[in-house]
């Protein structure tokens, strides 16, 4: 075989070989992300190619590989970073926030120090991804302890947080999420911690189920403040519930994606799928296509176009 053609054809097979994350190629995507708490064993090479290859526009960082403290996941942190920075660019996708597991309800002092510490941690580590976000937890109301001191002690927490968050350029979202889901509640805390860098994740399941709030009403309270949101379906099991496939249970998914989008909501709608929490629930492999093919239907139905 002479040399050129070897060459040409060595050099063809290589390219059909290489991975997705080493192909720029620009897609139209629906403005869709998914959280890698549904995952959970997933390497960091398969998330991306997964969110190419199914659609995906962004991804919500909750662990990498078992690896929950994502100041420690290798492809984060130190060298590696801006390679990952690459391939994320190089595949159109964008990280839509780091999601921490700091909770400010606690109040044991080196427990309360620990949360703050990983809060910290994940706003610098944001700040150097260039991520707008990072996910932290109001919590619980500790039984016998009075709801105002509760408050107050979140209030403060937050507030270090988002003093700590302004100048790095990131904002701190709440999640609506454990004993924070009532409307009322949240605005309190949001009116109280009173910082640019502050603002709001709306669990849209969370304060349908939690919460008993219909999805207008919960929008209409809290709207101003949400910038990020996460969606899943549940149904009654027993005296619990179950996750379940998208628009297969009782939570009005299609509803809450119809309030935000007729809004004018501008973040991603991301899947929130708690395999790591919930193993028994179907595998991400089924879940994650799943989810992209609904949520095409339901925004298209309300008038979002893919970009």
């Amino acid at each position: 075989m002479p040399t050129d053609r070897r060459v040409f054809l060595t050099a063809l097979t290589a390219g059909l070989a290489a991975p997705a994350i080493l192909r720029a190629r620009p897609a139209k995507r629906y403005p869709i992300g998914f959280s890698t708490l549904g995952c959970p064993a997933w390497s960091w090479k398969t998330v991306l190619e997964q969110a190419d290859q199914l659609g995906y526009a962004s991804l919500e960082l909750r662990g990498v590989a078992g690896e929950m403290d994502l100041t420690k996941v290798p492809e984060l942190v130190g060298s590696r970073r801006a390679a990952t920075r690459n391939d994320l660019a190089a595949l159109g996708l964008v990280i839509s926030d780091l999601g921490a597991s700091a909770r400010m309800h606690e109040r044991e002092p080196a427990t309360r120090a620990a949360q703050f510490d990983e809060g910290r941690r994940f706003i610098d580590l944001a700040h150097a991804l260039e991520v707008k976000y990072v996910r932290m937890f109001g919590d619980k109301f500790p039984e016998g302890e009075p709801r105002d001191d509760v408050m107050k002690r979140v209030v403060e927490g937050f507030q270090q947080m988002a003093a700590h968050a302004r100048p790095a350029g990131v904002t701190v979202l709440m999640e609506s999420h454990g004993d924070f889901t009532r409307s009322k509640d949240l605005v309190a805390i949001e009116r109280a911690v009173h910082s640019e860098a502050f603002a709001l994740l709306w669990d849209a399941h969370h304060t349908f189920v939690a919460g008993n709030e219909a999805p207008a009403d919960t929008y209409a309270a809290l709207g101003r403040l949400v910038r990020h949101t996460h969606l899943k379906d549940s149904k009654a099991d027993g005296t619990d519930r179950r996750y379940v496939l998208t628009g297969t249970g009782q939570v009005p998914v299609k509803a809450q994606v119809s309030v935000l989008a007729k809004a004018g909501y501008k973040g991603y709608y991301c899947f929130e799928w708690e395999k790591k929490w919930h193993p028994d629930i179907e595998e991400p492999e089924v879940a994650f296509p799943h989810f992209a093919r609904t949520m095409a239907a339901y925004l298209t139905d309300v008038g979002v176009v893919p970009t």
